[in-house]
């Protein structure tokens, strides 16, 4: 234990960066202060940052390297901090903590934003049919199935039915209530045609609201990421439910 403590201490300091932009370099932590609102909020940002997604193969393989010869105490001269947040941030972004594999791009932290904003535009289109609802709602729910799937807890198995289970009771209850809402809002004889067209925008939120509201005993909320996170849940993934990060920011998404 000892030595290992050496070890890192002298990566440390010959890893001193003259730049005063980025702080000294602490293997598993974040790189922003978690003591005041704007430190987490950078820390999400940079979480969530989508250049992640065009990291090259060989990109990444240094950066993993980089790390391994930090926490070994063989790091090279010269490797300043900002190299080192910088590949931490890739193999945190990229590689699943549990079974060092690479994570499916859309399902990742980084990948949540470009890839699911098309399903938030697709769910506020203006005149949707009963297939057009159907559809967005089933590929909004599988995308977030997918998303909680690709970032579950590896070291604790669960059975297939269960996953199957969750992904089949949210796509029921998202559809139902949307088309269940669109179809009260078509006979609301009171309404105007302007009227009618303004709440039907509205439509999805309820559908997407109800399931987040179920999911919210089994994983942290998006505010919670933002304003509870503690360093000792890292990897920080996109909140998801049964999953270990999850439980451990639960008790330290």
């Amino acid at each position: 234990m000892a030595d290992t403590a050496t070890t890192a201490s002298a990566a440390a300091a010959s890893a001193a960066n003259t730049s005063t932009d980025a702080p000294p370099f602490q293997l598993g932590k974040p790189r922003f202060q978690q003591t005041s609102f704007y430190g987490r909020f950078r820390h999400f940002l940079d979480i969530i940052d989508p250049r992640t997604l065009f990291v090259t193969e060989r990109r990444l393989r240094e950066a993993v390297q980089l790390l391994e010869d930090y926490k070994h105490g063989t790091l090279r001269p010269g490797v300043t901090n900002e190299q080192l947040w910088s590949a931490q941030k890739i193999k945190q972004a990229i590689l699943h903590p549990d079974t060092n594999e690479k994570i499916f791009m859309p399902f990742r932290m980084s990948g949540y934003i470009p890839f699911g904003t098309p399903i938030v535009v697709g769910l506020l289109l203006p005149n949707q049919t009963l297939a057009s609802t159907v559809f967005w709602q089933w590929l909004n729910q599988s995308h977030n199935a997918c998303v909680n799937y690709a970032n579950r807890n590896a070291t604790k198995p669960s059975p297939a039915s269960k996953f199957i289970q969750g992904y089949l009771g949210a796509v029921i209850s998202a559809v139902s209530i949307a088309v269940g809402l669109n179809v009260l809002v078509q006979k609301a004889n009171k309404f105007t045609p302007a009227t009618r067209l303004l709440v039907q925008r509205f439509v999805p939120f309820p559908a997407v609201g109800r399931l987040s509201c179920r999911r919210a005993p089994g994983c942290f909320s998006l505010y919670k990421a933002l304003c509870a996170w503690q360093p000792s849940a890292w990897p920080y993934r996109w909140p998801s439910a049964s999953s270990r990060r999850c439980q451990r920011s639960r008790r330290p998404s």
